[in-house]
């Protein structure tokens, strides 16, 4: 069994702080009541003071007037001043140019050109030509077919048929294969250049025309 032993000095510890709790609530009221307290907080931290600015309006302030107008007097230009030197003609009988120099001899004469005799080829006169007759294509008579054929020839340094082509139409080609024939079937004569014999070409006319 255990023995309780009581301690006083624990006992008179515990009294002291609990009567000291009770007088600092004490003092605690009173000072919120008295207003020590608020008296404290501003010695502490001084009171805000705020103040409202009122926001000056500015007037608007009419513009400058405009520079006055300075009128200027007007400029005159004088007239132009045109000096005409009408030359003032001299009679005199002195020689201008006059220098000692000779005088070029003059160009020689251009060779007269030397006009060249051409003579066109032509029908052999000696030889007697067959008759467009002979060419003329039996349908074409019969369908009464007619024309005029230019034939070109052109005849070689010997007189031959070097080339023969239809320079106008006659617009039936019967007769223009037919005029062909006939022109090669012709004898020719060169043509001749400075009485030289040359190929060149000449034109004559074929006419197949039925007969009444």
């Amino acid at each position: 069994m255990g023995v309780y032993v009581h301690d006083k000095n624990w006992s008179s510890r515990r009294s002291i702080a609990f009567v000291s709790i009770i007088i600092f609530h004490v003092i605690l009221i009173y000072g919120l009541k008295s207003g020590f307290a608020q008296h404290v907080m501003e010695s502490i931290a001084p009171p805000i003071v705020t103040e409202i600015l009122k926001e000056e309006k500015q007037e608007d302030t009419p513009p400058p007037p405009p520079p006055p107008k300075v009128e200027l007097p007007p400029v005159e230009v004088p007239p132009p001043v045109v000096d005409i030197q009408v030359p003032v003609p001299t009679n005199t009988t002195a020689l201008s140019n006059v220098t000692d120099k000779p005088l070029p001899p003059p160009p020689p004469p251009k060779p007269v050109e030397r006009s060249v005799v051409k003579v066109a080829p032509k029908l052999n006169p000696r030889v007697t030509q067959p008759d467009s007759e002979e060419y003329y294509p039996p349908s074409s008579k019969r369908l009464g077919e007619e024309g005029i054929v230019v034939v070109k020839s052109c005849i070689d340094e010997k007189g031959k048929l070097a080339e023969a082509t239809v320079q106008e139409s006659s617009n039936v080609a019967r007769l223009d294969e037919a005029a062909l024939k006939y022109a090669k079937a012709l004898r020719y004569l060169a043509g001749t250049e400075d009485s030289k014999p040359t190929t060149s070409c000449f034109a004559f006319r074929v006419r197949f025309q039925l007969k009444n």
